[in-house]
């Protein structure tokens, strides 16, 4: 099947019919093994030459409930029931007893902070591999967003690394399902009991991740989650606050919604706690639930082909595949692997991307180490982060990235490609470990290129 591939493609390229494979002969093959086999950063012939699935997607047959809303002027979501049928089916989802639907990921980790009494001159726990919506939401709170160390083998928190970053400021914890990938739940829980600590679980990029049977979101006190465009479960923007206290959800929904009493969370008049609008709007609503059935099996379709590739890559020399907590099932949002370039003849990083890209495998480096980028030494230099904590206080503060020694590791080595490529054909995957295999069998000669 391969020299047929090769032969099918030099015929195309080559702009001749049948007629040439009878004048090539026993020719062809060579000409093209040898083209296949030489890397596409020096010439050579890509081993992916097709394109992959788009994202996000979408059917006709969604329309006719979208138009419905918009035409009944009923969009936002005080006037109309979707919202809460969102609600309510995505909270049977993934096992929530609660659900709320917020604006974004980011509004949702806002509500979940200021609910669980996150104030200004509190420390949150966080994990430093992740996107920047995570440090914003704690900074926002005028609170300091305390990172913890990333384990370079699973890409998430690293519980042993939580304790030493606990101080009499700090409030929660706030891990990251990074990539889909579950942090390791039972001992971040244990130390959050030992010292009285919220737990709010960014699972923002982790929509039906499992942790020992649980789906993530309703592993800590309050879960938040994402369905920005690049998501699995899309709608443009559009968030959710889960968890199984009644209590907790009913102060969400006060906060997110104008400080507007609900439930028993409530005073002598309507507007009686501090609020803000983060709200979802009703035919965002309306396409999110149409979307679950497909959700549920392309989630199965990333499973499968990224066992695939896992199986394929780890056989890798350089090649570091995800460790994951046991019991536990991603749904890999980016599917990622670390990168040794000792193992490819000092091949850096950033070439071996390149070469990967060039063979027609979209990657990229995933997280940089962004605490160095000025977003946080912008905030502890302002007049309130100052009046907030001491001069020596926030000097620690800022020296410690210097110790987060695994998510240096970790941003230096890690490869990832996104969600749509899993959504391929099983050859697709093929191609994607035979491109590694190719770069690390001519790793001398790509490194020497310029």
């Amino acid at each position: 099947m391969k020299d047929q591939l090769n032969r099918r493609s030099f015929i195309h390229h080559a702009a001749v019919g049948s007629a040439a494979v009878a004048w090539l002969g026993s020719k062809a093959p060579m000409v093209m093994s040898a083209e296949a086999d030489k890397p596409a950063m020096l010439g050579g012939t890509p081993v992916h030459k097709g394109s992959w699935p788009g994202w996000p997607t979408w059917r006709e047959s969604w329309e006719p409930a979208v138009i419905e809303v918009l035409r009944s002027g009923r969009w936002f979501r005080g006037a109309g029931e979707h919202v809460e049928e969102f609600e309510q089916a995505y909270a049977k989802l993934i096992g929530a007893k609660r659900c709320l639907a917020t604006a974004s990921g980011t509004t949702a980790l806002l509500v979940s902070l200021h609910v669980l009494d996150v104030d200004a001159g509190d420390e949150v726990i966080v994990s430093p591999f992740t996107f920047i919506a995570t440090y914003n939401a704690v900074l926002i709170n005028k609170a300091l967003p305390v990172f913890a160390d990333t384990d370079p083998a699973t890409l998430t928190i690293d519980p042993a690394s939580i304790e030493s970053r606990i101080t009499d400021r700090t409030r929660a914890i706030l891990p990251v399902h990074i990539y889909g990938l579950p942090c390791d739940m039972d001992p971040i829980n244990a130390i959050a009991r030992k010292h009285k600590l919220a737990v709010i679980e960014d699972a923002c990029q982790a929509w039906l991740a499992e942790y020992k049977g649980r789906k993530c979101g309703v592993l800590g006190d309050l879960g938040c989650f994402s369905f920005q465009n690049s998501k699995h479960l899309p709608s443009g923007e559009g968030g959710a606050v889960t968890g199984d206290s009644d209590d907790l959800l009913d102060r969400c929904q006060a906060f997110h919604n104008c400080g507007r009493a609900f439930g028993n969370f409530k005073g002598p008049r309507p507007y009686f706690t501090r609020g803000s609008n983060y709200r979802m709007q009703q035919f965002q609503a309306v396409i999110l639930m149409q979307q679950f059935d497909k959700l549920i099996k392309e989630t199965e379709i990333r499973r499968a082909h990224a066992q695939h590739l896992t199986e394929g890559l780890k056989t890798i020399p350089g090649i570091q595949t995800v460790r994951l907590p046991e019991n536990s099932n991603p749904v890999w949002h980016l599917y990622p692997f670390r990168y040794d370039a000792d193992q490819f003849n000092g091949l850096s990083h950033n070439k071996f991307i390149r070469a990967l890209n060039a063979e027609g495998v979209p990657c990229g480096a995933g997280y940089h180490e962004q605490y160095f980028d000025g977003l946080l030494d912008e905030a502890i230099n302002s007049r309130g982060f100052k009046r907030l904590f001491s001069p020596a206080r926030l000097k620690a503060y800022r020296e410690s990235f210097e110790e987060l020694k695994g998510n240096r590791l970790v941003c230096n080595t890690t490869v990832a490609m996104t969600q749509n490529l899993l959504l391929g054909s099983r050859d697709d995957m093929d191609h994607i470990i035979e491109a590694v295999r190719k770069i690390h069998k001519h790793s001398a000669a790509l490194a020497k290129a310029s």
